[in-house]
Parts: structure tokens; sequence; C-alpha cells
């Protein structure tokens, strides 16, 4: 189910497959389609898109309270309904059409939110416009009925019945853990989320979150189960380890798509999906394509061909992103509202270069090949040794895959503590990926220096990518020196390294290590101590942590 014809360079899919429903677990069929329209029914616009697909939406709320597909009834999670964070409340709630298209308009405040049917399809468009900060709204939830889709996936709680941390973390008795966290992928990864059992697929193709924050690396819901029924998230904003301020304005469109179940159309995802017929709606905010420009760029040099790169934009209204061609950095990032931007290139996660640029409506700003100064890359710089890859990431440390679908406490994950050796392999493999004040602090590096090397000063960095409770790390040479305490950089204040997220901001603590410092005997090995410091966090997995990038020795 991978549905990746006419797709762009660099994206991929997120298919969350399921298991059939279990045997007797009956859904109540309550509509079937017929032809394309609405009626008002007292409490709710009931819209028929004319293909399989029937939609309620409450007159009151503007709540979505039912969704049949082929007679069957898919909405209802715990007698909750599908809507815009936990509900809107009292609502004022319009309907009207215009050739083909059937669009209902919710108003709440200063929040807008549309749903839209088109003649002969499964799908409904949503569009959500947040103002400010007047009304709570970062998320939609599409809520699905009890037994219509089963599944232990990472994000499932439906096999996890013990809560291990806050209310949101559970473990199973086999002591793997579960959580709506644990999505595994980066928002860049993926074009939808759902399930599929019994010749159904129900899925919510994302929007091109140009007005959420945290870039294309971040982590947030993406959908979850438990003994009440599952649910299908498109954050809006998400305040979990974010590093931006949260944007304004409309966003969308995403969709809720019924497939017989296999993907939805590949012409839904963003970056492909083109919305003329939604042009003349009245959308609040709803800029065209017309309206919009494009930043290409011929070229990266100075790359490493060994790693991804990336070229985001970003400014306090929008963000976007593309993938830079393998073969010589080529880039090209369409749809893009007019301003100025600021431009990054990231190598791996790892941010390398900033430029700014400008965009105009139906313009295109061609940029000449941009050159990353080697002096830019940290992985350029000549070591002594080296743990880990310079790439904005902890990948390759002990842990590292799992942390991003697990909890710490995991049955499968291996022991957070343990020592490493330079110089005889598998550095990286053996040294963990997160350190904590509370749980692994004071891990020994073992590593020799020749006579020459030991006759200098040499700076040691460390990495990190984010930090928890202001956990950074202070260093112990050969238990004579002892490094002064960093100040903590600027990371975000929410939980991070237990919820399956270790993207924060990118950070590299310089250490200048006195020559008296080394042994003088080369047979010897110099023993260097990595503490957690922080005065905040609490105990266990949740005190003051970090999550490692690279560590090296300079020459």
């Amino acid at each position: 189910m991978s549905g990746s014809a006419h797709r762009p360079v660099g994206r991929r899919t997120f298919v969350l497959a399921a298991t059939a429903a279990a045997a007797g677990t009956a859904l109540t069929g309550t509509a079937h389609a017929a032809a394309f329209g609405w009626s008002d029914d007292g409490s709710h616009y009931v819209v028929d898109t004319g293909a399989q697909l029937v939609f309620k939406v409450s007159k009151s709320t503007g709540d979505l309270t039912s969704l049949v597909y082929r007679g069957t009834e898919y909405q209802g999670y715990g007698g909750m309904n599908s809507h815009i964070e936990s509900g809107l409340g009292a609502s004022t709630v319009g309907i009207s059409q215009s050739g083909s298209t059937i669009l209902v308009s919710v108003t709440h405040g200063t929040l807008k939110h549309y749903y839209a049917a088109r003649s002969g399809e499964n799908n409904i468009y949503l569009w959500t416009n947040k103002a400010d900060t007047s009304v709570s709204a970062t998320r939609y939830i599409v809520r699905v009925k009890k037994g219509a889709f089963l599944n232990d996936e990472p994000d499932s709680y439906t096999y996890a019945p013990t809560a291990i941390e806050a209310s949101d973390v559970f473990r199973k008795s086999d002591g793997q853990t579960r959580s709506k966290h644990y999505s595994k992928r980066r928002v860049m990864d993926y074009d939808y989320v759902g399930w599929s059992a019994g010749g159904v697929g129900l899925w919510v193709v994302r929007s091109n979150h140009e007005k959420a924050s945290g870039g294309p690396f971040y982590r947030s819901l993406l959908r979850h189960q438990s003994a009440d029924g599952g649910g299908l998230y498109e954050i809006l904003y998400y305040g979990q380890n974010q590093t931006e301020s949260q944007r304004f304005g409309l966003q969308g469109p995403y969709v809720i798509a019924f497939t017989d179940g296999g993907a939805p159309s590949s012409a839904l995802f963003p970056g492909t999906l083109t919305t003329p017929w939604a042009d003349s709606l009245g959308i609040s905010g709803y800029v065209p394509a017309s309206g919009r420009g494009k930043v290409a760029g011929v070229g990266i040099s100075g790359r490493n061909s060994a790693y991804p790169y990336t070229v985001g934009l970003a400014n306090s209204a929008a963000q976007y992103w593309g993938s830079a061609r393998s073969s010589d950095g080529y880039f090209s990032v369409g749809g893009v509202l007019p301003g100025t931007y600021t431009l990054t290139v990231f190598k791996g996660e790892l941010a390398l270069y900033t430029t700014s640029v400008s965009v105009s409506a139906g313009g295109t700003t061609t940029l000449n090949t941009i050159a990353l100064p080697s002096s830019n890359d940290p992985a350029n710089a000549g070591a002594i040794w080296r743990i880990g890859d310079w790439n904005g990431t902890p990948g390759g440390f002990k842990n590292a895959d799992l942390m991003t679908y697990a909890h710490p406490s995991d049955v499968r994950a291996a022991s957070w503590t343990g020592n490493v050796v330079i110089g005889g392999g598998g550095e990286t493999a053996a040294f963990p990926c997160y350190l904590w004040k509370d749980v692994n602090s004071g891990l020994l590096v073992y590593f020799r220096l020749t006579a020459a090397q030991a006759a200098a000063a040499h700076t040691l960095r460390i990495g990190v990518t984010t930090a928890y409770a202001n956990g950074r790390p202070q260093i112990t040479v050969n238990d004579t020196w002892t490094s002064a305490i960093p100040s903590p950089p600027t990371q975000p204040n929410t939980r991070s390294l237990t919820n399956g997220s270790y993207r924060g901001n990118n950070h590299t603590f310089t250490y200048s290590v006195p020559a008296s410092a080394w042994k003088t005997d080369t047979s010897q090995y110099n023993v260097l101590r990595i503490d957690v410091v922080s005065g905040s966090g609490a105990t266990g997995f949740l005190s003051a942590g970090t999550a490692i990038d690279a560590i090296d020795l300079l020459a």
C-alpha cells in the first residue's frame, strides 16, 4: 500500500496497517449513499458525497458526528465526536453548495473551520484557521468506533494497561511500552496515517503544515488506539518538545479519506494536492496557487554524499521544506506564501548553512549553487577520536532507534550504563544515545594518546540534539581536571527523551582541556568522565538529561 505515483523526491508514506476486526464485532450501518447533496435533519447537516460516504456535522458545535462508509458507521470513540481539539462547543455553523462542492463552515470566536465534500469522492477536505490564542485548537482528531480496526502498533494503548508515566505512557505485561506519542516518524517522513482492515481503509492525509511549527524533523501525535476505540490526528500545533513559537492562520486542506483498503490517492498528498475548486469558496485565509511562489536552487556543493540534505524555509508566519537531490543538491520548494524567509541547509538534521530569501506571488526565486563552507560541518575537523556522526541525530548510538517508539524503561532497551573503550570498534553502538543525571551520569570513556598528543592541549566537543530539565554535560579528565559547568542552551521545556523525540535545538559544548590533564605514559588509558548536571528535573528517566549527537577529541 505505497501509493507512490507522482510523488515529490524524498517524500515517504506512513502506512500503519492493522489486522482485521475480531470475529463477532459488529459495526452498525445507519445510512447509504444515494445522490450528491445535503439535507438538514434538524440537528445536523447531512452530506452525501454521491459515492459511498455520508457524514453529519452538528449544527450547534461543528463536530463531525457520523462517518458512514458503505453503510457502516465508523465515527465514535468512547461516546465522543470527531472535532477540533476536544470540541469547540457552541458555534455558528452554515452550509452552502457550489456546483460539485459542498462546504460546511464553522465559526467559534476567532476560529474558523471548514468541511468540504466533492461529488463522487469518498473524501472530506478540512481547513482550520486559528487566528490567535483566544481559542484552543491544536489538533483535529478523527475518533473511530471500537472494533473497527485492531492493532498493536507502538502508539496503541489496547494491549498496554499499566500507566508508567503521566497518563499517556503505558507498559504491557511483557515489558514493552506503548504511547500515542510514539509515532516513529518525522513530519517529512509521512503523507498519511490510518488503518486498513476488512477491505476498508480509513486515513487522514496531512496538510503541508505551513502554519504548524517545529520544521521537517518534528515528531508529534499521529494516531492511537485504546479500549474505547481509535484516533487519527492532524496536528495543527503541538507543544511537546517544540522548538518554535505557534504560528497562526489557515491550515489545510487535510483530508479524511476512505478507500477499499488500499492507500489513499497520491493526488491528495501534501505537495501534490491542488485545489482550484476551492479558490472561490470564500475560505478565510485561503491563498490560491496563483498567490504563492517558489524557491529553487541550482545545487549545493560541499556536501557529504553519505548523508541526505534538506532545505527548509521558515519565518514567523510559515514553514516549508524540500529534499536536495542526492546527485547535485538541486532543490525546489513550491507553494510558498509571499514573504522573506530564513533558508537553512541541513545535513541529516544538523543545520550547516543559512541565508535569507524573498518569495513573491507567482514568482520563482532562483538561487545559484550554494557552497557549504567546510568549516561549517563539525565532521570536517580533524579528530584524534570520534564517537557518533555529526548529523544532528543520535542515530547509531545505543537504543537510538528504539527511542522513537518506546519508553527508555522498555524491556527491549539495552542497558543504559556501560563504559566505552576507544579503539576496539563499535564505540558508537556501545555509547547510550541519552544520558540522565539519575540513570547513567558518570559514564566513562577510555582512550590512549601518543606522546605528542599528550604534550598538547586539546578541545573536546559534545554535540547534543535536545535536553530535558536543563541537563548538560560536565567533564572530568583523569580525576584531576574538571570543566566548569556550562550554561544551558535554549531547549524545549517539556518532556522529550521519554515521549519519542530527540529533536530539540542542536548545540555543541566545547571544553578546552589543558595538556597537564593528560597522562604522559602512553601505555595507560586516559579516562574521560561525563556527568549530567542540572538543578532541576525529577528522578529516574525524568531527571535532567540530554541526547547525544557526537563526541570527539580534536587533534
